[in-house]
Protein backbone atom coordinates (compact mmCIF):
# COMPACT_ATOMS: atom_id res chain seq x y z
CA UNK A 1 0.00 0.00 0.00
CA UNK A 2 2.32 2.72 -1.24
CA UNK A 3 -0.16 4.61 -3.41
CA UNK A 4 -3.86 5.37 -3.65
CA UNK A 5 -4.47 2.66 -6.24
CA UNK A 6 -3.17 0.02 -3.85
CA UNK A 7 -6.09 0.75 -1.52
CA UNK A 8 -8.77 0.04 -4.12
CA UNK A 9 -10.98 -2.86 -3.13
CA UNK A 10 -9.20 -3.49 0.15
CA UNK A 11 -11.00 -3.55 3.49
CA UNK A 12 -10.60 -0.93 6.21
CA UNK A 13 -11.99 -1.08 9.75
CA UNK A 14 -12.45 2.16 11.69
CA UNK A 15 -13.53 2.38 15.32
CA UNK A 16 -15.40 5.39 16.66
CA UNK A 17 -16.82 5.92 13.18
CA UNK A 18 -20.23 7.34 14.09
CA UNK A 19 -19.14 10.98 13.95
CA UNK A 20 -16.22 13.37 14.05
CA UNK A 21 -12.82 12.26 12.84
CA UNK A 22 -13.89 8.61 12.53
CA UNK A 23 -16.68 9.49 10.13
CA UNK A 24 -14.34 11.86 8.28
CA UNK A 25 -11.73 9.15 7.78
CA UNK A 26 -14.34 6.69 6.55
CA UNK A 27 -15.40 9.23 3.92
CA UNK A 28 -11.80 9.67 2.80
CA UNK A 29 -11.23 5.92 2.65
CA UNK A 30 -14.29 5.39 0.46
CA UNK A 31 -12.97 8.08 -1.88
CA UNK A 32 -9.94 5.82 -2.28
CA UNK A 33 -12.40 3.07 -3.24
CA UNK A 34 -11.83 1.03 -0.13
CA UNK A 35 -14.49 -1.16 1.40
CA UNK A 36 -15.11 0.03 4.94
CA UNK A 37 -16.42 -1.33 8.22
CA UNK A 38 -17.68 1.19 10.76
CA UNK A 39 -17.55 0.25 14.44
CA UNK A 40 -19.10 2.22 17.29
CA UNK A 41 -21.71 2.32 20.02
CA UNK A 42 -24.45 4.14 18.08
CA UNK A 43 -26.11 1.83 15.59
CA UNK A 44 -28.40 4.45 14.05
CA UNK A 45 -25.69 7.07 13.69
CA UNK A 46 -23.30 4.53 12.18
CA UNK A 47 -25.96 3.55 9.66
CA UNK A 48 -26.58 7.20 8.74
CA UNK A 49 -22.88 7.71 8.03
CA UNK A 50 -22.69 4.47 6.05
CA UNK A 51 -25.76 5.36 3.99
CA UNK A 52 -24.13 8.64 2.97
CA UNK A 53 -21.07 6.91 1.52
CA UNK A 54 -20.43 5.47 -1.92
CA UNK A 55 -19.28 1.90 -2.26
CA UNK A 56 -19.43 -1.06 0.09
CA UNK A 57 -19.95 -0.29 3.77
CA UNK A 58 -20.77 -2.39 6.84
CA UNK A 59 -21.71 -1.32 10.38
CA UNK A 60 -21.40 -3.09 13.72
CA UNK A 61 -22.48 -1.69 17.06
CA UNK A 62 -19.87 -2.79 19.60
CA UNK A 63 -18.05 -1.58 22.69
CA UNK A 64 -14.31 -1.55 21.97
CA UNK A 65 -13.60 -2.36 25.62
CA UNK A 66 -15.56 -5.64 25.48
CA UNK A 67 -13.09 -8.40 24.58
CA UNK A 68 -15.73 -11.00 23.84
CA UNK A 69 -17.96 -8.76 21.73
CA UNK A 70 -15.02 -7.39 19.75
CA UNK A 71 -13.68 -10.88 19.09
CA UNK A 72 -17.11 -11.96 17.86
CA UNK A 73 -17.42 -8.96 15.53
CA UNK A 74 -13.88 -9.44 14.20
CA UNK A 75 -14.56 -13.10 13.47
CA UNK A 76 -17.77 -12.22 11.63
CA UNK A 77 -15.98 -9.57 9.56
CA UNK A 78 -13.18 -11.97 8.67
CA UNK A 79 -15.58 -14.74 7.66
CA UNK A 80 -18.29 -12.73 5.89
CA UNK A 81 -16.41 -9.74 4.45
CA UNK A 82 -12.72 -10.60 4.51
CA UNK A 83 -9.52 -9.81 6.39
CA UNK A 84 -8.79 -6.10 6.83
CA UNK A 85 -5.81 -4.44 5.20
CA UNK A 86 -6.23 -1.31 7.33
CA UNK A 87 -7.39 -0.96 10.94
CA UNK A 88 -7.69 2.49 12.53
CA UNK A 89 -8.03 2.62 16.32
CA UNK A 90 -9.83 5.93 16.57
CA UNK A 91 -12.47 5.41 19.29
CA UNK A 92 -11.88 7.82 22.14
CA UNK A 93 -13.53 9.80 24.91
CA UNK A 94 -12.34 12.60 27.18
CA UNK A 95 -13.19 14.38 30.39
CA UNK A 96 -11.80 17.48 32.03
CA UNK A 97 -11.44 18.90 35.51
CA UNK A 98 -9.27 18.45 38.61
CA UNK A 99 -8.08 14.90 39.21
CA UNK A 100 -8.95 15.10 42.92
CA UNK A 101 -12.58 15.83 42.17
CA UNK A 102 -13.00 13.43 39.28
CA UNK A 103 -15.49 10.57 39.26
CA UNK A 104 -13.40 7.37 39.48
CA UNK A 105 -15.75 5.56 37.09
CA UNK A 106 -15.55 8.30 34.47
CA UNK A 107 -11.77 8.62 34.83
CA UNK A 108 -11.42 4.86 34.40
CA UNK A 109 -13.74 4.84 31.40
CA UNK A 110 -11.55 7.33 29.53
CA UNK A 111 -8.52 5.07 30.02
CA UNK A 112 -10.51 1.95 29.16
CA UNK A 113 -11.88 3.30 25.86
CA UNK A 114 -8.75 5.10 24.71
CA UNK A 115 -6.05 2.64 25.79
CA UNK A 116 -7.62 -0.73 26.52
CA UNK A 117 -10.05 -0.35 23.62
CA UNK A 118 -7.18 0.33 21.23
CA UNK A 119 -5.31 -2.74 22.44
CA UNK A 120 -8.40 -4.92 22.08
CA UNK A 121 -8.93 -3.55 18.57
CA UNK A 122 -5.38 -4.48 17.62
CA UNK A 123 -5.65 -7.93 19.18
CA UNK A 124 -8.87 -9.05 17.51
CA UNK A 125 -7.90 -7.79 14.04
CA UNK A 126 -4.27 -8.88 14.19
CA UNK A 127 -4.88 -12.22 12.40
CA UNK A 128 -6.38 -10.33 9.46
CA UNK A 129 -3.58 -7.79 9.38
CA UNK A 130 -1.00 -10.58 9.41
CA UNK A 131 -2.79 -12.28 6.53
CA UNK A 132 -2.84 -9.09 4.44
CA UNK A 133 0.47 -7.66 5.70
CA UNK A 134 -1.65 -4.67 6.51
CA UNK A 135 -1.42 -1.42 8.44
CA UNK A 136 -2.63 -0.41 11.91
CA UNK A 137 -3.04 3.30 12.64
CA UNK A 138 -3.29 4.38 16.26
CA UNK A 139 -4.92 7.77 16.79
CA UNK A 140 -3.00 9.49 19.58
CA UNK A 141 -2.65 13.18 20.42
CA UNK A 142 -0.25 15.91 21.38
CA UNK A 143 -1.42 14.90 24.86
CA UNK A 144 0.93 11.93 24.47
CA UNK A 145 3.94 14.20 24.88
CA UNK A 146 2.53 17.46 26.23
CA UNK A 147 0.35 16.49 29.19
CA UNK A 148 -1.94 19.29 30.32
CA UNK A 149 -3.54 20.05 33.68
CA UNK A 150 -7.22 19.21 34.11
CA UNK A 151 -6.97 16.41 31.52
CA UNK A 152 -5.22 13.66 33.51
CA UNK A 153 -7.20 10.66 32.24
CA UNK A 154 -7.01 11.73 28.61
CA UNK A 155 -3.30 12.51 28.76
CA UNK A 156 -2.50 9.25 30.56
CA UNK A 157 -4.46 7.24 28.00
CA UNK A 158 -2.87 8.93 25.00
CA UNK A 159 0.64 8.51 26.39
CA UNK A 160 -0.30 4.88 26.89
CA UNK A 161 -1.49 4.32 23.32
CA UNK A 162 1.70 5.89 21.99
CA UNK A 163 3.84 3.43 23.97
CA UNK A 164 1.54 0.56 23.03
CA UNK A 165 1.80 1.36 19.31
CA UNK A 166 5.57 1.73 19.48
CA UNK A 167 5.85 -1.67 21.15
CA UNK A 168 3.48 -3.24 18.64
CA UNK A 169 5.44 -1.75 15.73
CA UNK A 170 8.67 -3.32 16.94
CA UNK A 171 6.95 -6.65 17.55
CA UNK A 172 5.34 -6.87 14.10
CA UNK A 173 7.94 -5.25 11.85
CA UNK A 174 9.47 -8.53 10.74
CA UNK A 175 6.00 -9.88 9.88
CA UNK A 176 5.22 -7.14 7.39
CA UNK A 177 2.54 -5.33 9.40
CA UNK A 178 2.97 -1.56 9.57
CA UNK A 179 2.01 0.42 12.68
CA UNK A 180 1.53 4.17 12.60
CA UNK A 181 0.90 6.75 15.32
CA UNK A 182 -1.14 9.89 14.64
CA UNK A 183 -0.37 12.95 16.75
CA UNK A 184 -3.32 15.32 16.58
CA UNK A 185 -3.87 18.82 17.90
CA UNK A 186 -7.28 20.45 18.27
CA UNK A 187 -9.70 19.01 15.72
CA UNK A 188 -13.16 20.48 15.15
CA UNK A 189 -15.25 17.67 16.62
CA UNK A 190 -18.15 17.88 19.04
CA UNK A 191 -15.72 16.86 21.80
CA UNK A 192 -13.72 20.06 21.32
CA UNK A 193 -16.83 22.19 20.96
CA UNK A 194 -18.14 20.73 24.22
CA UNK A 195 -14.82 21.36 25.97
CA UNK A 196 -15.06 25.03 25.02
CA UNK A 197 -18.35 25.24 26.93
CA UNK A 198 -16.44 24.64 30.19
CA UNK A 199 -14.68 27.82 31.35
CA UNK A 200 -11.51 26.25 32.70
CA UNK A 201 -10.84 24.19 29.55
CA UNK A 202 -11.70 27.14 27.31
CA UNK A 203 -9.36 29.41 29.27
CA UNK A 204 -6.52 26.89 29.24
CA UNK A 205 -6.73 26.59 25.45
CA UNK A 206 -6.97 30.37 25.08
CA UNK A 207 -3.66 30.76 26.94
CA UNK A 208 -1.81 28.52 24.51
CA UNK A 209 0.34 30.08 21.74
CA UNK A 210 -1.83 30.95 18.70
CA UNK A 211 -0.62 28.08 16.46
CA UNK A 212 -1.14 25.55 19.25
CA UNK A 213 -4.70 26.61 20.04
CA UNK A 214 -5.99 26.70 16.47
CA UNK A 215 -8.81 24.25 15.73
CA UNK A 216 -8.38 22.29 12.49
CA UNK A 217 -11.26 20.99 10.39
CA UNK A 218 -12.22 17.34 10.46
CA UNK A 219 -11.88 17.19 6.69
CA UNK A 220 -8.29 18.46 6.74
CA UNK A 221 -7.22 16.10 9.52
CA UNK A 222 -9.01 13.10 8.00
CA UNK A 223 -7.27 13.70 4.67
CA UNK A 224 -3.87 13.70 6.42
CA UNK A 225 -4.72 10.47 8.23
CA UNK A 226 -5.70 8.65 5.05
CA UNK A 227 -2.64 9.97 3.22
CA UNK A 228 -0.63 8.37 6.04
CA UNK A 229 -2.48 5.09 5.45
CA UNK A 230 -1.49 5.23 1.79
CA UNK A 231 2.17 5.69 2.77
CA UNK A 232 2.05 3.24 5.68
CA UNK A 233 3.60 6.08 7.65
CA UNK A 234 5.21 5.39 11.03
CA UNK A 235 4.07 8.82 12.25
CA UNK A 236 1.64 11.47 11.05
CA UNK A 237 1.10 14.93 12.53
CA UNK A 238 -1.92 17.18 12.19
CA UNK A 239 -0.98 19.95 11.78
CA UNK A 240 2.38 19.06 10.22
CA UNK A 241 4.40 21.51 12.34
CA UNK A 242 3.74 19.35 15.42
CA UNK A 243 6.67 17.24 14.28
CA UNK A 244 8.91 20.07 15.49
CA UNK A 245 7.75 19.46 19.06
CA UNK A 246 9.28 15.99 19.22
CA UNK A 247 12.91 17.10 19.78
CA UNK A 248 11.89 19.33 22.71
CA UNK A 249 9.67 16.78 24.46
CA UNK A 250 11.88 16.66 27.60
CA UNK A 251 11.26 20.39 28.13
CA UNK A 252 7.48 20.27 27.82
CA UNK A 253 6.64 19.01 31.36
CA UNK A 254 8.80 21.77 32.84
CA UNK A 255 7.11 24.42 30.70
CA UNK A 256 3.61 23.10 31.44
CA UNK A 257 4.31 23.06 35.18
CA UNK A 258 5.68 26.61 35.05
CA UNK A 259 2.64 27.79 33.13
CA UNK A 260 0.20 25.99 35.43
CA UNK A 261 1.80 27.32 38.61
CA UNK A 262 1.38 30.84 37.26
CA UNK A 263 -1.99 30.64 35.51
CA UNK A 264 -4.15 28.20 37.47
CA UNK A 265 -4.42 30.48 40.54
CA UNK A 266 -5.53 33.31 38.26
CA UNK A 267 -8.11 31.11 36.58
CA UNK A 268 -9.37 29.91 39.95
CA UNK A 269 -10.20 33.48 40.87
CA UNK A 270 -12.52 33.77 37.87
CA UNK A 271 -14.04 30.33 37.49
CA UNK A 272 -14.77 27.21 39.46
CA UNK A 273 -12.77 24.09 38.64
CA UNK A 274 -15.09 21.10 38.39
CA UNK A 275 -15.34 17.80 36.54
CA UNK A 276 -16.91 17.97 33.09
CA UNK A 277 -18.02 14.36 32.72
CA UNK A 278 -17.48 12.71 29.36
CA UNK A 279 -17.26 15.37 26.68
CA UNK A 280 -19.14 15.58 23.40
CA UNK A 281 -22.03 13.69 21.88
CA UNK A 282 -19.85 10.61 21.52
CA UNK A 283 -18.99 10.68 25.21
CA UNK A 284 -22.63 11.02 26.17
CA UNK A 285 -23.58 8.19 23.83
CA UNK A 286 -20.91 5.98 25.37
CA UNK A 287 -22.16 6.82 28.84
CA UNK A 288 -25.76 6.03 27.89
CA UNK A 289 -24.80 2.75 26.22
CA UNK A 290 -22.73 1.72 29.22
CA UNK A 291 -25.67 2.46 31.51
CA UNK A 292 -28.02 0.38 29.34
CA UNK A 293 -25.51 -2.46 29.35
CA UNK A 294 -25.28 -2.32 33.15
CA UNK A 295 -29.08 -2.53 33.39
CA UNK A 296 -29.16 -5.43 30.97
CA UNK A 297 -31.15 -3.49 28.37
CA UNK A 298 -28.91 -4.59 25.52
Amino acid sequence: MRDAGALTGRLAVVTGAARGLGAGMVRELTRRRMRVVLLGREEKTLAQVADSLPGETHCFEVDVTDDTAMARVAARIHEDIGPPSVVIANAGVAEGGPFGGSDPAVWRRVVEVNLIGSAITARVFLPGLLATRGYFLQIASTAAFGSAPMMSAYCASKAGVESFAQSLRAELAHQGVGVGIAYLSWTGTDMIRDADQHPVLRELRAHMPPPARRVHSVETVAARMVAAVERRAATVYAPPWLRLAQPVRPLLPVLVTWFSRRELPRLAERTRFEATGLLGAGGRADQAATARQARGDG
